[in-house]
């Protein structure tokens, strides 16, 4: 699969080295007669990155920028070069690669070549196709062919061209973003001709990219976005053509119906981003506001943003679109295959009324957003593709949108090409007499038919192949409730729809996911990679590929390198959650089997502290024999290199006992807060505990208590092994404890319990409305402080700070106040996004200290070690500062700690 609706079982891939390697595959697949599929980073929308017989994956080796020539504004790149690896090695030249799809941190140079990618900045730069200079191209037949102005191309290219003068003289519509069929024109004589123009497109279908030389265009110093409010899509469509004539560098649109969360945007129910560019930032917010002022008549409200983090937080937004647009705003499924079509810009207005009105005339819903100034608009629709109905209704929707758009004279595909999602419907825009030419030039440059066949030559049908087919119509018996998906599995898997964001070396900003796929540069170890073999699981004997179900092999060690750092639950446009199909999977694969001894020790571990608690300094001094802790971790499951934790002589529950005594007994509900006793804080760092004791009584002046009952656990490490049974028992018990409690403010210190039962606990006891009651009293130690001591002052402390914002509470619990509390005590600096690679047992476990390091060396260690020297190391998790302690040999602390040391030393 890649990111369409298009399923096709391949015999297998191959990832070559070099050119010789594609050499050798083709020569191999050649002689047997096998179909061969080039691919990059499986991004299409269309479906020509799927196929039959070998697919050959370019993103694992070929990756290298080989020549950069400043001078001259070239680049000259492998085929699996991601766009933002290029964009980075032009950028101290002041130069950058135009065409930027959305999808740029992740997306080849050969992918775009392959559909002609366009992006955002179009306006002003063109597609791929524009800023091609010279390809090399492998052919099927064997040979290898230099592509550049001028040259021939493969033998009888020339003539065919000669023949058919006329034809290619008036049978392709002029407009900016004219992607269907070949582009055969390219090669008429009075445009040159340019057979390497006239491959961007050909999907695949052609020959394999090995080299390409790029045109570079110069990048602006600074940048300014307009934003622009209109009463509604087609105001903003019309609008359009309008801006041009500035000059901008984009002109984005989007409806209100794709925002799902309050954003800085100005009024309006649909907006224009068009973006400015300057040799100074007062140029360019110069610029921006002349087209604010121009475009004033017309819009609603408009803003100025300049501010290089409020721009990005903008085009976030928009660029997640093409995730966050398959869930209606309903939490329905959408799904592309009409994603891009294209239409004079003049024509943009008029064309979206009619589309919204086929749609309804449909009974259909949908989302359009994108390229306004290029008169390219993308969207997801919400298409039934489970039924034998709902797909006979998606193709003849296909087939009278497609008449609709070939009306207003525009395009099938203004982007993403035409796959198996649209090809079938290119006679309505060409005539019969041009759609076979294209077949006679695919024969031309690929007479034997193994590129990438069924793709924009001899088409197959819009709707076979489709990836819903195989899977099962009805819910498959599960633990967790799923409740965004309808209490369905399957609906929860079908959520990655294959935009690849997972797919992204390196970890942006605040972001987590994925980690394991950046430890080791495997699709089977990225999101979307395992929603994928989760997909075939549930297919089962129909799918042909996975057969054994929840018993599978290959799905256990696709997920045995998850670390359940829940990254992908926010990072993720669609919301995928592969932490919980994780522990789902794994409840059901060792359900009467034996498990891992991890899952018995780590798995278990809070029986295992309360068990040692006792005899902590003995057991700690044992520890500290080398050869007597082997011993211990071999049938622990423990890689052989982990240091064993520390266990505390005095659990944080009897210090508190201690401290206060019967003493709370008498007091108040206003005059206490309740924290709850996580394991980790418990057993392992009793001193956070301390710490937070002496802040929340400093800034409430109430007294610190435990929450009622002994023994009381979120369920974490169970959840985590995938013991479902176990972890439900265990939640019940807990809230059969808190019985009588009324829903009063709980703190949690560790964010992986926090998060537990904010988000497992109801999930896995949907029915039971205390687990929805505990949920919504568990607050951070910074909600608590903003929420309830709103007016507190915390100790001022004026350092930097560095480390690492947990994982979970990244995704599941947010970091906005613990931002706003260091900003208030004069902590300075951000944490880093990623994850530490321990991640609870995870990091523990044999077998995976490799992994596991990587993790940490992607972000956190290097942040630390480039931290100057008064930096303050911070890490609320207990897995994140114990990595911290084992491989950077640095002591990190929680907040609390550091606000309950600044009280002590008197800071205000």
């Amino acid at each position: 699969m890649d990111a369409s609706n298009y399923r096709r079982v391949p015999l297998g891939v191959v990832a070559p080295r070099d050119a010789d390697d594609i050499a050798a595959a083709l020569a191999v697949c050649r002689a047997h007669g096998v179909p061969v599929v080039p691919r990059g980073g499986g991004t299409s929308i269309a479906g020509q990155a799927t196929g039959t017989g070998v697919v050959l994956d370019l993103t694992r080796h070929l990756r290298s920028v080989v020549e950069l020539d400043a001078g001259s504004r070239t680049a000259v790149v492998q085929p699996g070069v991601v766009l933002d690896d290029l964009r980075a090695a032009a950028a101290p030249h002041g130069l950058t690669f135009g065409p930027d799809p959305s999808t740029h941190s992740r997306c080849t140079i050969g992918g775009m070549i392959g559909n002609n990618s366009c992006g955002s900045h179009s306006v002003a730069w063109g597609t791929t196709a524009d800023n091609v200079h010279a390809l090399t191209v492998a052919r099927y037949g064997g040979d290898t062919l230099r592509l550049e102005r001028g040259a021939a191309g493969p033998a009888g290219l020339p003539e065919l061209v000669a023949g058919h003068l006329a034809l290619l003289r008036t049978g392709f519509p002029e407009l900016p973003r004219r992607i269907s069929g070949y582009a055969l024109d390219a090669l008429l004589p009075e445009r040159g001709p340019d057979p390497a123009r006239a491959f961007c497109g050909s999907e695949g279908t052609l020959g394999v990219v090995t080299e390409a030389t790029l045109r570079l265009v110069e990048a602006p110093a600074a940048r300014a976005l307009a934003v622009l409010g209109y009463a509604d899509e087609s105001a903003a469509a019309e609008a359009a053509p309008g801006l041009l004539p500035h000059h901008p560098l984009t002109v984005e649109g989007m409806a209100a119906d794709l925002v799902r969360e309050p954003a800085a945007l100005p009024r309006g129910a649909a907006w224009l981003f068009v973006e400015t560019g300057g040799a100074t930032p007062a140029e360019a917010r110069a610029h921006a506001e002349r087209i604010a002022r121009t475009a004033s008549a017309d819009a609603v409200d408009t803003a100025v943003v300049t501010d290089p983090a409020g721009q990005r937080a903008l085009w976030r937004i928009r660029e997640d679109a093409a995730g966050t647009a398959t869930r209606t705003p309903g939490g329905g499924e959408a799904w592309p295959g009409w994603e891009d079509c294209a239409v004079p810009p003049a024509r943009l207005g008029p064309y979206l009324r009619e589309f919204r009105a086929l749609l309804t005339e449909h009974g259909l819903r949908g989302t359009p957003y994108g390229h306004f100034g290029d008169g390219c608009i993308h969207v997801r629709i919400d298409f039934d593709l489970l039924s034998g109905d709902g797909v006979a209704r998606f193709r003849r929707f296909s087939e009278e949108l497609a008449s609709l758009v070939v009306a207003h004279g525009g395009s099938l595909s203004g982007e993403h090409g035409d796959g198996q999602a649209r090809a079938e419907l290119l006679p309505k825009m060409y005539g019969s007499e041009l759609v076979s030419l294209f077949t006679r030039f695919k024969d031309l440059w690929d007479p034997d038919g193994g590129m990438n066949p069924g793709i924009l030559a001899r088409p197959a049908r819009l709707d076979e192949n489709l990836r819903f087919d195989v899977l099962p119509r009805e819910p498959v018996d599960v633990a967790f409730g799923y409740p965004h998906d309808g209490g369905d599995f399957s609906a929860a898997v079908r959520r990655c729809v294959g935009v690849a964001k997972c797919r992204t070396r390196e970890a942006a900003g605040p972001a987590v996911m994925c980690p394991s796929f950046r430890a080791t540069g495997e699709e089977a170890h990225s999101t979307r990679g395992r929603a994928r073999l989760l997909h075939e699981m549930l297919a089962g004997p129909a799918g042909g590929v996975i057969t054994d179900g929840w018993r599978s092999t290959e799905v256990r060690d696709a997920l045995d390198l998850c670390l359940s750092c829940k990254g992908c639950r926010s990072d993720c446009p669609v919301g995928v959650d592969m932490a919980t199909y994780k522990a789902e999977f794994l409840h059901h694969h060792y359900r009467h089997r034996l498990r891992p001894a991890a899952h018995y020790t780590m798995g278990r571990l809070p029986v295992w502290l309360r068990l040692a608690s006792p005899f902590a300094g003995l057991l700690n001094a044992l520890a500290r024999v080398r050869p007597l802790a082997a011993l211990a971790k071999r049938p622990a499951g423990i890689a052989p290199e982990r240091g064993i934790p520390v266990l505390a002589r005095e659990t944080f529950t009897r210090w508190l006992g201690r401290r206060w005594g019967k003493e709370t007994s008498l007091l108040s509900d206003d005059e206490v807060v309740t924290v709850w006793p996580d394991t980790f804080t418990e057993y392992l760092s009793p001193e956070v505990g301390r710490a937070a004791v002496r802040v929340v009584e400093a800034a409430t002046g109430r007294r610190v208590i435990l929450p009622p009952g002994r023994g009381l656990c979120c369920g974490l490490t169970y959840v985590s092994t995938g013991q479902l049974d176990r972890a439900r028992s265990v939640m019940r018990r807990t809230l059969d404890r808190l019985a009588g409690t009324h829903g009063s403010p709980v703190i949690v210190l560790e964010p992986s319990c926090a998060a537990t039962l904010r988000g497992d606990l109801p999930e896995l006891l949907p029915d039971d409305p205390r687990a929805a009651g505990l949920a919504a009293s568990v607050h951070t130690l910074a909600e608590y402080l903003e929420k309830y001591a709103p007016d507190w002052r915390p100790p001022r402390l004026d350092r930097p700070v560095t480390g690492q914002t947990h994982c979970h509470q990244h995704a599941v619990l947010g970091d906005g106040p613990d931002r706003r509390l260091r900003e208030r005590a004069g902590l300075t600096g951000e944490l880093t996004g990623g994850c530490c690679g321990l991640a609870g047992n995870f990091g523990f476990e044999r077998g995976h200290w490799d992994v596991s390091t990587a993790c940490a060396e992607d972000a956190l260690l290097p942040a630390v070690r480039e931290a100057a020297p008064g930096t303050e190391i911070l890490a609320d998790g207990f897995s994140c500062r114990t990595q911290l302690d084992q491989l950077g040999g640095v002591r990190a602390r929680h907040l609390a700690e550091v606000l309950a040391e600044g009280l002590e030393s008197g800071n205000s």
